[in-house]
């Protein structure tokens, strides 16, 4: 089975079984060891993969590494677990004592379906706060099978994971401060942006001026974006010619040339994102125009459908749907008002988790 398949086939079956794993060794059984046996290292080989490692540091006696990782006898790895449902920000510091006292380069904290990644990038011999790689499993994509390639007893090399570390992390972390931005800009962000275009004093009034023209200013560059995408996506394929005068127009083209993704449906796509953050990752929330509303959707599916936006008359709806994926639309009077409607966009994304 190759590498992709093995990873896929893992993803599935957590997402199958996660709720009849009820301790953290059954975690470690069930979802870690198989994680460790796609990366290619042989679980039941001491020599490759070393469970209960002792790892004194300090005070602390016989405290134990749960994996040790190894290539030609050099520990490249240590791997800290925790049962599936366990917040892995609690125990940050717990892999950061073993990390101290362990000459592997990398230290990864998971509870079988989130994997963090840390190393030394900012301090030698330290490891960072934050990690330099982060995936769940049950939102795999092909951009985080790539990178946990490179962690695969195939194709590890410590210089070739380094050298994109850094700005791996530091890409990631920029991504979320100007999404985040983008949507809610602080005072130093629009005086920044407002010294650049406006001549005058830059003061408390002007900042709260310019602050909402940010917001529209992003949410319009993010619309013309969308809008080339989905014209793009709509594209032939092949090199277009004019159409004899015999030739009929394909009904499908009318159709999709008249699909106009709006500054307000920009902003309710944004607004649901943002009701959904604390639960569901960002990335599988999307959003999918049509001629007579606007769909938000889980994981690109239309099956999975969070909210629909009828936004193209003068009395504006949100579409909410139930557990049984029934919609009812509810009237609204401005794109804020999405946030009333909060609660039943979670429940109905809690049925997708």
């Amino acid at each position: 089975m190759e590498f992709k398949e093995k990873l896929t086939s893992l993803a599935e079956r957590i997402g199958r079984l996660k709720d009849q794993v009820n301790t953290e060794e059954a975690t470690k059984m069930s979802f870690i060891m198989p994680f460790i046996n796609a990366l290619g290292y042989d679980v039941y080989d001491p020599l490759q993969v070393t469970p209960e490692s002792v790892c004194d540091y300090g005070t602390k006696k016989n405290e134990k590494i749960d994996y040790t990782i190894n290539i030609d006898g050099q520990p490249i790895m240590i791997i800290e677990c925790k049962h599936w449902a366990q917040d892995l920000n609690k125990h940050q510091a717990q892999l950061f004592r073993y990390y101290q006292v362990s000459p592997a380069k990398f230290g990864v904290l998971t509870n079988g379906i989130v994997y963090k990644f840390f190393s030394d990038l900012e301090v030698p011999n330290k490891m960072d706060d934050k990690p330099f790689f982060e995936v769940n499993l049950l939102e795999l994509r092909e951009s985080h099978i790539e990178k946990l390639r490179e962690f695969s007893r195939e194709k590890y090399d410590v210089n070739t994971i380094l050298n994109s570390a850094t700005e791996l992390k530091y890409v990631n972390a920029l991504r979320t401060l100007i999404n985040t931005l983008a949507g809610s800009p602080t005072d130093d962000y629009v005086r920044f942006l407002t010294k650049q275009v406006y001549d005058g004093s830059v003061t408390a009034k002007v900042i709260e001026e310019f602050r909402p023209m940010i917001v529209r200013a992003h949410n319009q560059i993010i619309a013309e974006n969308v809008n080339i995408r989905l014209k793009s996506a709509f594209a032939p394929e092949v090199p277009s010619v004019e159409p004899s005068a015999t030739e009929q127009q394909n009904p499908k083209e009318e159709v999709d040339s008249k699909i106009i993704t709006t500054e307000e449906e920009i902003q309710g796509y944004y607004i649901v994102r943002a009701i959904l953050a604390s639960i569901l990752d960002i990335e599988r929330v999307v959003m999918r125009d049509a001629q007579s509303y606007c769909a938000i959707i889980c994981d690109n599916n239309n099956r999975r459908p969070l909210c629909r936006l009828h936004f193209n008359a003068k009395q504006k709806y949100i579409e909410i749907f139930d557990a049984n994926k029934v919609g009812k639309r509810e009237p609204i009077q401005q794109v804020s008002d999405i946030y009333k409607f909060a609660n039943a966009i979670i429940e109905t994304a809690k049925t997708y988790l």
